[in-house]
């Protein structure tokens, strides 16, 4: 596998980023536009009606974020011809044909200039509307593969997925593909048109249900699996690179250390806690949290994307942590615990709050009884002297019925990363790294080797610190 120069490559390339106001969509333009700013063009498609309010999402989803300071730093007055020489906005909709592109003009640009797709177009909320879900991150994944079947000087298609995670899922979780109808519990009769169906003929209770009839945990995981099978089966001869990054954290190095947004997965325990919502948790200490900072996701994006330009295969990576460098559950108790205590969150009222140790059972059946002795009795009881005393308690009680039901909430949300067996071979990943090590020669601006990182060292002075700055309120 020969590299060569990857800022080479990316010169003079037109490439379509879907999903553009998304946070790896952010960070992958940023890296773009910073170290090869002779990249052709830059198609943007972000969800608007028209032009006008599609350019308005891009000023203020995207380009008013810190994450681009380092590349304002750089350009100065100059940012903005670059940005209107380089950048073309794209108001679509990757849940329609032609990707929702109504400009006839533009949509016959794209398809004769792009040499690039990736699509980073997503809902990654765990609990999504299952209709909503399987039209972005299923038919949405399949549109994006039509449009690129037309684009005349394709080079390569990359998609985003995610790695999997279930309770049916332990051992060495290999990069190998979905197959059409797989399902991870062995429960036959999973067939895409029939779940398109179930939609349409009705939206209630459908979510987790359906999700977990076929061994998933929740709607992201599950339509994002049924994108994969559609990618897979109708690739043809299109180079298909699928990436599926395990949970996303705030970046490494670059553009700076520790940018992050939206609130991710670890993260809502962080908040929780450094807010003094959460007290107790569930889970195995031991339990290997696969973690891999944004940068190096989409470093290997870029890096995947070049290696595999004009090969009409089928390659999936897993990026992520937990063979090379893992991280146990246990080590993230104490990461929040001895960051908080030196630098507790100050509440609405100006009072730092005090966090403790928390306490954490291992099964269910544990975590129930603690909440029923420590929460929801006493709730119980506080219901009744309230109503006694003519709601003169109101506050109090809201305040612990809210504690009560944001810690069951991501114990349903979150449950199975908790408890889960598994850990991601890397295998792919590590001989492209290698490939790039070899005969790359930017190794050192597109570095995604989670080895290097010194976890002690990025989550107490980079990721709880940059979760704390851009994603507390």
């Amino acid at each position: 596998m020969e590299l060569g120069s990857i800022l080479q490559f990316l010169e003079n390339r037109s490439i379509l980023v879907t999903g553009a106001t998304g946070f790896l969509a952010k960070i992958f333009t940023e890296k773009i536009l910073r170290v090869q700013p002779n990249v052709k063009k830059l198609y943007l498609l972000l969800r608007a009606a028209d032009s006008k309010s599609a350019m308005l999402r891009f000023n203020t989803e995207v380009m008013s974020k810190d994450l681009f300071r380092i590349l304002k730093e750089k350009w100065g007055g100059n940012l903005n011809p670059l940005i209107s020489q380089k950048v073309i906005v794209v108001a679509g909709d990757i849940t329609c044909d032609n990707l929702g592109v109504k400009d006839s003009y533009l949509l016959e640009e794209m398809s004769k200039e792009i040499d690039v797709v990736v699509n980073l177009a997503a809902t990654t909320n765990f609990d999504e509307r299952y209709d909503v879900a399987i039209g972005i991150n299923t038919f949405g994944a399949k549109h994006v593969l039509d449009f690129a079947k037309n684009c005349a000087k394709l080079k390569v298609l990359v998609h985003v997925s995610t790695a999997f995670v279930s309770g049916e899922m332990e051992g060495l979780i290999k990069e190998d593909p979905y197959k059409l109808g797989e399902t991870l519990n062995g429960t036959s009769g999973l067939d895409i048109d029939t779940e398109k169906n179930v939609v349409e003929e009705t939206l209630n209770h459908l979510s987790i249900c359906r999700a977990r009839k076929y061994g998933w945990p929740n709607t992201y995981v599950f339509t994002k699996a049924m994108g994969e099978m559609l990618l897979g089966h109708l690739k043809d001869n299109i180079p298909l690179v699928i990436i599926r990054p395990t949970i996303v954290t705030s970046t490494y190095k670059e553009p700076f250390p520790g940018w992050v947004e939206g609130v991710r997965t670890i993260d809502s325990l962080a908040l929780g806690y450094g807010k003094g919502k959460i007290t107790c948790f569930l889970g195995d200490p031991k339990t290997i949290i696969d973690v891999i900072p944004a940068d190096m996701v989409v470093n290997a994006i870029v890096v995947a994307m070049v290696a595999h330009a004009n090969q009409p295969n089928e390659s999936i990576y897993h990026v992520g942590s937990s063979v090379s460098n893992p991280v146990e559950f246990t080590w993230l108790q104490d990461y929040g615990f001895q960051y908080f205590t030196k630098h507790p969150w100050i509440n609405k009222d100006g009072k730092p709050v005090i966090v403790g140790k928390v306490t954490v059972l291992s099964t269910m059946d544990s975590f129930r009884r603690y909440m029923a002795v420590h929460y929801l009795l006493p709730l119980k009881g506080l219901q009744i002297v309230n109503a006694a005393c003519c709601q003169y308690f109101q506050s109090t009680y809201l305040q612990m019925y809210r504690k009560i039901k944001f810690v069951m909430r991501l114990i349903e949300l979150y449950g199975p990363y908790l408890f889960f067996k598994g850990v991601y071979d890397d295998m792919n990943t590590e001989k492209l790294r290698r490939s790039a090590k070899e005969s790359c020669e930017e190794t050192d601006v597109f570095y995604f080797d989670p080895k290097s990182i010194n976890w002690d060292d990025y989550f107490m002075n980079t990721h709880i610190p940059g979760v704390v700055k851009y994603v507390f309120k």
